[in-house]
């Protein structure tokens, strides 16, 4: 269903990416021994071992709490790399925080006859720039252009209102698209 307001059962999605996120990220030992060392390792696998198990629950944790992966100085070196890319894009996603904040950007958004388009998640995809999981939503006006617009958004960068509006779009207020 494309809500074009804010949708019932949304925040299950939010809890889905970071079920994903638990799943997916690549650090070998882990994923390799389960949740800890395996059984007749050295005591070398064994450390490392605990020490990734050790940054995913460090990265699961603030992820939880609405926060970017990435902090500090390397998160702004990655921002301004990812502003060559049009925002809204993978490389350059609208940061949000939390499913609460990329709803109220979705609805903030006006299409090009300055209706509000409806919009529906699609899922996660992969990670963003900043190191975060990437959400995409299926954006489609009636009767304006564009038509259909996917837009990829990244919930965890705590505090962060996003005032511009992806290509193609208006936004009540905020910037309209250079």
């Amino acid at each position: 269903m494309k809500r074009q307001v804010s949708g019932q059962g949304w925040l299950a999605g939010g809890r889905a990416a970071l079920l994903v996120l638990a799943c997916c990220v690549s650090i070998p030992a882990v994923a390799q021994s389960g949740a800890g060392p395996v059984p007749g390792s050295t005591s070398e696998q064994k450390d490392e071992a605990n020490s990734n198990e050790a940054a995913l629950n460090a990265m699961l944790e603030l992820m939880m709490a609405g926060q970017s992966v990435m902090q500090g100085a390397e998160l702004e070196a990655a921002l301004v790399a990812a502003e060559v890319h049009p925002l809204g894009s993978k490389q350059n996603p609208v940061r949000a925080h939390m499913p609460a904040g990329q709803r109220a950007y979705l609805n903030r958004l006006r299409c090009s006859n300055l209706r509000r388009p409806y919009w529906e998640r699609q899922g996660s995809d992969g990670l963003s720039p900043f190191g975060n999981v990437v959400d995409v939503f299926e954006v489609t006006c009636e009767d304006a252009s564009p038509a259909r617009a996917r837009i990829f958004m990244d919930m965890y960068h705590q505090g962060h209102i996003e005032d511009r509006a992806v290509s193609g779009f208006g936004m009540v207020g905020g910037r309209r698209a250079e």
